[in-house]
This record gives C-alpha cells, sequence and structure tokens, in this order.
C-alpha cells in the first residue's frame, strides 16, 4: 500500500510540477489560453498573477517530493501537503472553474486516501 500511495503522492506533485510551468511559462500563449480559457487581453493583464499562482503550485509540489523523500517519517508532511492541495482544489472550484475539482481536487483526495490507508497498516 505504501507504494501505491508514493506513486499517487508523487503523480499530484508532477501534476503541480506541469501547472506551474502552465502557469508561470505558458499563460499569455496560445496553449495557456486555451487550457485556462482566456482571452488575449485577460491573459496579459493577468500574466504576473497566474505566474504568482504557478509559483504556490511548485510549492505544494515541493512539499509532496520532500514527503516522498522523507519515506515513512514524510507521512505527516505528505497528508499536510496533500491537504492544502484538495483545499486548493475545492476553493478553485468555487470560486473560478468546477474543472479544478475533477483535474486538482480529485487526484490529491485520491492520493491523500491512499496515504492515510497506508498509514492506518503500518
Amino acid at each position: 500500500m505504501h507504494t501505491i500511495a508514493t506513486i499517487a503522492t508523487g503523480l499530484v506533485a508532477v501534476l503541480h510540477v506541469y501547472i506551474l510551468y502552465l502557469e508561470m511559462f505558458l499563460w499569455d500563449t496560445p496553449k495557456g489560453r486555451k487550457t485556462f480559457g482566456l482571452t488575449k487581453e485577460f491573459s496579459a493583464a493577468s500574466k504576473v498573477l497566474a505566474a504568482n499562482q504557478g509559483l504556490y503550485n511548485g510549492f505544494l509540489a515541493a512539499g509532496l517530493v520532500w514527503g516522498m523523500w522523507l519515506g515513512s517519517a514524510g507521512a505527516s508532511v505528505k497528508i499536510f501537503f496533500l491537504a492544502c492541495v484538495v483545499v486548493a482544489g475545492v476553493f478553485g472550484a468555487a470560486t473560478s472553474s468546477k474543472k479544478i475539482l475533477f483535474v486538482q481536487a480529485l487526484p490529491g483526495a485520491i492520493a491523500l486516501a491512499l496515504v492515510i490507508l497506508a498509514e492506518m497498516q503500518a
């Protein structure tokens, strides 16, 4: 179970690195505008804010990687950062786009449940 939980946590970390890349570097490009459903004007005007969002997604990924690096001692770290992912996803779905619930919150919740289950079995 630990292996499955670690893989799920790693996938959530990779997802957040990808979100970082989209928000920090592709926001004001055709790919970024298509991904987030933005107009050229809005993406240009909000580019700095999006880069800030991307940085926060990078911190989530870094926290998850840190928790994995700590091995079995990192369960609390993984649980904290996965809970942060879920809260951010739910908030994003409530305030921005329902799609975020499935793209961010659901994978985070699945990984969180797997980590907790793995810890209960230890």
